[in-house]
């Protein structure tokens, strides 16, 4: 018998209201959890927590601040939240590379850093953290996204060997290029970097190292983070789960 019932379990998935963090929010409530999503759109996650029977969170990630000395009351937490710029290296904008490291590392970190206590303290915690395929690979143009990909990857597998004596893990979930609303602003900005159509990007830039040629659904990640915050997932932690067509198998 499995064990990947989350009733009576309570998540926060960061980036809730749309792409990856909406399909994790709608299969951890499906598997019994109760839902805070956080997201800078409020209309986005309240419509969405309303759905799930949930709770919405109004939060900007990039004011670190608020979240300083913040605590969290969650058994599960997702750190998907993400944005992307695509530049040259010396055309990339430091105030754009700044940017992309607090949401993408400082912001995940003081979240765990909030959730810790009270993981520790039931002895349970689920931290899944919604990494890439470029967080174990690189792309041209894409200079502090990878950074904080790879940073990501790193404070994961620091806070797996941290909680272990405490009942808590720490994932990646990798995945390829996924059918997202910040995939599709990607096919147009890559157009226009490499002088090409769109089509063309997906066939010839975005699927070029994939053995299976089309992009990955937010569902298909979904499954895999509601996976490893189950109990079945209790023995998996410091890990990176590749979901990528096959990409990083090269």
């Amino acid at each position: 018998m499995t064990e990947q019932n989350l009733t009576g379990r309570t998540a926060l998935v960061t980036g809730g209201a749309s792409g990856i963090g909406a399909a994790c929010a709608r299969t951890l409530a499906a598997r019994g959890a109760h839902v805070t999503i956080a997201d800078l759109d409020d209309v986005a996650a309240k419509s969405l927590a309303d759905e799930i029977d949930g709770t919405a969170w109004h939060v900007d990630l990039l004011d670190t601040d608020p979240i300083t000395e913040l605590r969290l009351e969650t058994d599960i937490l997702v750190n998907n939240a993400g944005i992307q710029t695509i530049s040259p290296i010396e055309e990339f904008r430091p105030e754009d590379f700044r940017r992309i490291q607090t949401l993408m590392v400082e912001a995940p970190f003081l979240l765990i850093r909030a959730a810790l206590p009270h993981m520790y303290s039931t002895g349970f915690g689920r931290i899944v953290n919604v990494s890439s395929v470029h967080g174990l690979r690189a792309s041209a143009f894409k200079a502090a996204y990878v950074t904080a990909k790879h940073g990501l990857e790193g404070l994961s597998k620091v806070t797996a060997l941290e909680g272990g004596p405490h009942g808590v893990t720490s994932n990646c979930v990798n995945p390829g290029y996924v059918l997202t609303p910040l995939v599709q602003k990607q096919i147009a900005d890559q157009a226009q970097v490499h002088g090409i159509s769109e089509a063309d990007v997906i066939e010839k830039v975005m699927l070029t190292e994939s053995a299976i040629k089309r992009l990955v659904e937010p569902s298909e990640v979904a499954s895999l983070v509601a996976w490893l915050a189950s109990a079945d997932a209790g023995m998996v932690t410091g890990a990176s789960y590749t979901i990528d067509g096959g990409w990083t198998a090269r």
